[in-house]
């Protein structure tokens, strides 16, 4: 997966209701449900790729505890390891436009699949 990846790139993740910036470059929704009350033009996102966020029973399971994180990491991970088509496109996207941010609904900052996925994608692309 290394050769999608230019130098100087960057993977950011955002919550869905903070405003977008020219700074975050594509913006790719990681959720499976759209955000509740957000409007469409509001989230300004340029991909909804709803096949790259957890399993709905791992989503359930996890329910943003944070003594879960780790346990949830492992098994999306896992989840995430059978996903390389969707994986190829958030780096081809990443090729084209330098910076990718992912976008997700939670109120969750730092326990999330945005978080979890922006550390796979980094450790894949080493």
């Amino acid at each position: 997966m290394n050769e999608y990846l230019p130098k100087n790139s960057m993977i950011k993740i955002k919550q869905a209701r903070e405003k977008p910036t020219k700074g975050d470059g594509a913006r790719i929704l990681v959720d499976r449900v759209w955000p509740r009350g957000l409007p469409k033009e509001e989230a300004a996102v340029d991909l909804w790729l709803k096949e790259i966020a957890p399993s709905l029973r791992l989503r359930k399971w996890f329910s943003h505890d944070p003594k879960k994180w780790t346990g949830f990491r492992e098994k999306y991970f896992e989840e995430l390891a059978l996903r390389s088509k969707d994986i190829e496109k958030i780096l081809r996207k990443e090729k084209k436009n330098r910076t990718v941010t992912l976008v997700y609904g939670a109120n969750e900052k730092r326990f999330n699949q945005a978080a979890a996925l922006k550390e796979f994608l980094e450790e894949k692309t080493k």
